[in-house]
């Protein structure tokens, strides 16, 4: 008797029921993530309630609906063979590029102001019905990244050195139009996850030491110019608010000034904030909700820092989420649903390992890597381990397009994980 036969023998031996009555449709479907991502899913909407409890917001009943809209693109990439991406992937790739280049024509919309992060066009739309394609643009480059890489797998540096021009070209396009809208936090979460992908493609390490000697080279030149930018401040006697604008003019450097604000904020608080009241309140808010939140947390709906509007609704409901949840749950929450992620994204990892094919392995860890990023800094964020980013919180956040790209991300990797396995 074959290996293969004496494994279905021996499965229909320990669970001859399962076999009997289960469809193969479910006995080959990873019950693990969908569970996590019903979990946070409905956390993020109880503590987005929360959130806005006091100051009469409704963005938990609209990030239901949202995340209802999201479990049903979830059953609908699963159910597909992923396969089919590899058919479409520059159709999907190109698709997304033109969402984002219509953010500059009429339908594109300008929300806020500078000294927020914000007044920027990231927003495509009619009325107050819009959504952000920048989230969808991570899916296309995922996409077409991992197809290209499952079609020609690469060798040693210089071997692959027109593939890499290649990826760098397809890399650069939506990277570039995310920057230009500005979203800072965007474009760079874009970069681990490609290199996890250069990694498990196999690449030459020459070309991961190249990289990083560039990056400690860009933290230098970086470092460089926010202390000029503090310099500048103090010479004309500026606050960071009365120099917006004004700096980023004369740097060779594409940052805008309140970019560099949060990041001289993380650096060095008292040099454009010292009385904590202008870029850095937020993070210091945040910290003093995480602080108070002790062991177990104030109780549902009792934290104060949302309540009293020390935590601006606008933040406490999408990057900040993670500060209202600490507050009124304390650090056991905290381990909870930080161990949730660790199981999502070991799950991830998982499916990936157990692929059959280098699209299927790619895909996966293309999305375990960029919702690894989003855990990493944003909760790095709360507690003032890093600097403060526009990267929310995947599915507790508020925010109807990155809620629906996550489910829909999550629902490649089910498909990798249904339709890669032997029929049964």
């Amino acid at each position: 008797m074959s290996v293969r036969q004496t494994s279905n023998t021996s499965a229909g031996f320990h669970s001859p029921l399962m076999t009997t009555y289960r469809p193969p449709a479910i006995r080959r479907t990873d019950w693990i993530n969908p569970l996590v991502m019903l979990a946070l899913g409905l956390i993020g909407v109880l503590f987005i309630k929360s959130a806005g409890r006091f100051s009469g917001g409704s963005e938990w009943a609209q990030q239901l609906v949202w995340f209802a809209l999201g479990v049903a693109f979830y059953i609908a990439l699963a159910s597909l063979d992923y396969h089919i991406w590899m058919k479409y992937a520059w159709l999907v790739y190109l698709g997304s590029i033109v969402l984002l280049m219509l953010l500059w024509s009429r339908l594109g919309q300008v929300r806020g102001g500078p000294e927020v992060g914000s007044g920027a066009r990231r927003w495509l739309g009619i009325g107050s019905y819009a959504i952000q394609p920048s989230e969808f643009a991570k899916i296309g480059t995922i996409i077409m990244l991992s197809f290209v890489l499952a079609k020609s797998p690469l060798g040693s540096f210089r071997d692959s050195f027109a593939m890499l021009v290649k990826i760098a070209a397809l890399l650069a396009v939506p990277m570039m139009l995310i920057f230009l809208q500005p979203d800072l936090g965007s474009s760079l979460a874009l970069f681990p996850t490609v290199f996890a992908l250069l990694y498990v493609s196999n690449l030459s390490a020459r070309f991961f030491v190249t990289v990083f000697g560039l990056f400690l080279l860009g933290v230098v030149v970086l470092n460089k110019d926010i202390k000029n930018y503090e310099n500048f401040l103090q010479v004309h006697k500026l606050n960071a608010q009365e120099a917006h604008g004004q700096y980023e003019k004369q740097s060779w450097l594409p940052l805008k000034d309140y970019q560099r604000d949060r990041i001289a904020s993380f650096l060095d608080p008292e040099a454009v904030d010292p009385q904590g009241i202008g870029v850095g309140w937020n993070q210091k808010q945040s910290l003093i909700a995480v602080g108070t939140g002790g062991l177990a947390g104030k109780g549902y709906e009792n934290g104060t820092q949302a309540r009293l509007g020390y935590l601006p609704h606008r933040v406490a409901t999408s990057d900040f989420i993670m500060a209202v949840f600490l507050e009124e749950t304390g650090f056991i929450g905290g381990l909870a649903v930080i161990s949730l992620y660790a199981i999502l994204l070991g799950n991830t990892l998982r499916i990936a390992w157990l692929a059959r094919d280098r699209f299927g392995q790619l895909l996966c860890v293309g999305v375990a890597v960029l919702f690894m990023v989003h855990v990493f800094v944003n909760i790095g964020m709360v507690q003032g381990l890093m600097p403060v980013k526009g990267i929310p919180l995947p599915l507790l956040s508020y925010g109807g397009s990155f809620v629906l790209s996550c489910c829909i991300l999550l629902g490649l990797v089910q498909s990798v994980h249904r339709h890669s396995r032997e029929s049964v």
